[in-house]
């Protein structure tokens, strides 16, 4: 079985970093504007989650408007609405994000 997903886009907004209460990972969540390609007007927008220092790394050199690529997993959560209706949300939990805006000078050099 195989659960590959690979995108490029631009952040819709900054990178939101928070920390687990737990253990303090860092997690950063954006969303990701990606064109459907047939029709430049055209746009799906993907919520994507990294963790640990990639988490970080994001939330540092990211910004509304990077252009990123970002490989990962889709995962599909389940959740009940406020108004009691059971709803389902897709999202891509990152495994590589590559900044690919041309680099300036507080970008790093990865």
């Amino acid at each position: 079985m195989m659960n590959q997903v690979f995108l490029i886009g631009r952040l819709t907004d900054e990178p939101e970093l928070r920390y687990t209460q737990g253990e303090g990972l860092a997690v950063a969540e954006f969303t990701l504007a990606v064109d459907r390609g047939f029709n430049s007007d055209d746009a799906d927008f993907i919520n994507i989650t990294t963790w640990r220092k990639q988490a970080e790394s994001c939330s540092q050199y990211l910004k509304k408007g990077s252009l990123a690529a970002v490989a990962g997993r889709l995962r599909i959560e389940s959740y009940t609405d406020s108004e009691g209706v059971r709803r389902k949300a897709a999202k891509v939990i990152a495994s590589e994000v590559k900044f690919l805006d041309k680099k300036g000078s507080d970008e790093p050099d990865f």
